[in-house]
């Protein structure tokens, strides 16, 4: 990943960064490394973020077709 610095605008690049990072989902992947996760935590957690992706995207789609 890459962030270039303009006119020696650090703060600048530097939030530029956190950006890019926090759409990878870097920050997040770090939160969840920090504990071990027993597996049954684990396979419900993505239970409940699979369920939460399709939800939005039901309500994605409904928006699109005007129901919303």
């Amino acid at each position: 990943m890459q962030v270039s610095v303009r006119d020696n605008n650090v703060d600048q690049a530097l939030r530029a960064l956190k950006k890019k990072l926090q759409r990878e989902g870097v920050f997040r992947e770090m939160k969840l490394k920090q504990a071990f996760e027993k597996p049954s935590e684990k396979k419900a957690r993505e239970k409940a973020e699979a369920i939460r992706r399709q939800r939005k995207l039901a309500r994605k789609k409904l928006q699109r077709e005007g129901m919303l």
